[in-house]
């Protein structure tokens, strides 16, 4: 049987025994006066900094398809990834819990060593976990999934986790042979050449709208872009050559990050177009959603899976003004772009403020389902709809982070918690906390670590005691510091 003759059957059967229900009763929200289960389209952007979108401050790319969707939706100023780095904070989308919960606090392949050695994780999202594609596949739902994975390898892609079509997912965290066809990944068949992925991505998607247009759906667009490698169409990168030529900037382009440099200006041009690659990209199937006269019952999603990369790898970007980028505990890198569009429940054009991660979505999209929560797997998440609806406030003390690995792009091992407007960070390698007023100072420049010392003690108590709560590993010494290893 096929997926698409899977899913038909599967439909079929729930909604007979919906028709069969002697008391005609539904879970399912009443939008307008129109009963239906919500389609999800759940837009992931890879490395995507929390300024690299125009309405949250860039004024060198152009995203006019994501500052359309947050006119539309609810934009949310103080979202946050799970991790600094992929891999753990995409599985804590998929499973509503920490990474330091599920042993998953690292992206899968990375293995730097430096004073410390880096804690042992899992390199694959375990198949025990009940991922919110598989709740939404037991509830009749059509699920597909469209790009980078990086969850683990044969066994655990994603038609193991709950999706019925996978195109282009499989162990890998970057197109490997770049963005232009042949693609060399064995979920993806080869384009004409020269075809471009991100293009490819989301014609395959608008594909899967239009074979799926008659059952509710989860549509989960996972751009490669815009990891590395540094590639985009070579139209769009002259555009921003000839843009960033027309300044007349004189300031420093490069800042220090200890020990990295860190970019201070967003003025890469190659990297600006793989940003309005997405952004175009990201319009079509928006169009493609108002086309099929889905829009209306439609739940769309944009989050990025951590901060941008600004201190490695070409410093492709500048998080400004927040501090450091991907691999850090800084805001830069784990602060992120996020929009929600519900229609006929979020206000368009709304902002909201409250402190948010991605092991919410989980528990946010079973209750729009009108589905039973399940706190025992998304013990993490909360859901958002109050704060959408604006019905209600979020009930939660802290969020929490736990990195116990050396970043590819200078970040050290540590953990963080976030309480209202103070963050405390614990450098594992430094032996050193750090506490940040938000609120005052979005930087992170001002350390308040002597000025409040009852405040520090009373996060660095709650931290600890939520690493014992989730068996949270740790970093060890590393005997061969010094000799034959080095920080990177």
């Amino acid at each position: 049987m096929t997926a698409h003759q899977s899913i038909l059957a599967r439909t079929f059967f729930l909604l007979a025994g919906a028709l069969a229900s002697c008391d005609g009763t539904s879970t399912s929200p009443d939008v307008g006066g129109v009963t239906a289960l919500p389609n999800f389209v759940f837009v992931l952007v890879d490395d995507l900094g929390w300024a690299d979108v125009e309405v949250y401050g860039s004024s060198f790319y152009e995203t006019p398809n994501v500052d359309r969707l947050a006119a539309q939706g609810a934009r949310f100023t103080n979202a946050y990834a799970a991790g600094p780095v992929c891999s753990p904070t995409r599985g804590s989308i998929l499973t509503g819990r920490y990474p330091a919960r599920t042993d998953t606090t690292n992206w899968f392949g990375g293995n730097v060593v430096g004073k410390l050695l880096p804690a042992p994780y899992l390199d694959y999202l375990p198949l025990e976990e009940v991922t919110i594609a598989e709740r939404l596949q037991d509830a009749g739902y059509a699920t597909g999934f469209f790009g980078k994975w990086h969850l683990g390898g044969e066994g655990y892609y994603p038609e193991n986790q709950g999706f019925d079509v996978n195109v282009a997912g499989y162990e890998a965290g970057m197109p490997f042979a770049g963005y232009f066809s042949p693609y060399d990944n064995p979920k993806l068949q080869d384009g004409p050449e020269g075809e471009h992925l991100t293009v490819r991505l989301a014609d395959e998607s608008i594909r899967f709208l239009e074979q799926y247009r008659d059952v509710p759906f989860l549509l989960y667009l996972s751009f490669y872009t815009v990891h590395t490698p540094l590639q985009a169409p070579e139209e769009m990168a002259n555009k921003y050559e000839q843009k960033w030529a027309a300044t007349d900037f004189e300031e420093p382009i490069f800042g220090e990050e200890p020990p990295r440099r860190v970019r201070l200006v967003q003025q890469h041009a190659v990297y600006a177009g793989m940003v309005e690659s997405m952004d175009s990209s990201v319009g079509r199937v928006l169009d493609a959603i108002e086309e099929l006269g889905l829009e209306r019952e439609t739940v769309v999603v944009f989050m990025s899976d951590n901060g941008g990369l600004s201190t490695s790898e070409g410093h492709p970007t500048s998080n400004l003004p927040l501090r450091a980028g991907k691999g850090w505990l800084y805001e830069g890198g784990i602060r992120e772009p996020m929009i929600i569009k519900w229609p006929e429940h979020t206000a368009p054009g709304s902002v909201i403020d409250d402190p948010v991660i991605s092991t919410d979505f989980y528990p946010t999209m079973l209750q729009m389902a009108g589905l039973p929560l399940d706190s025992a797997q998304h013990v993490d998440g909360i859901s958002l709809v109050p704060v959408l609806e604006r019905t209600g406030t979020l009930e939660r003390d802290a969020l929490y982070w736990h990195y116990p690995h050396y970043g590819n792009q200078g970040g050290f091992p540590g953990s963080a918690v976030r309480m209202g407007r103070y963050k405390l960070i614990e450098s594992f390698e430094h032996e050193r906390l750090q506490l940040f007023d938000l609120d005052n100072d979005v930087s992170e420049q001002n350390d308040l670590v002597d000025e409040m010392p009852g405040r520090v003690r009373e996060m660095h108590e709650l931290l600890e005691r939520w690493r014992g709560e989730v068996d949270a590993k740790l970093p060890t010494p590393n005997p061969q510091f010094g000799r034959d290893s080095s920080r990177p």
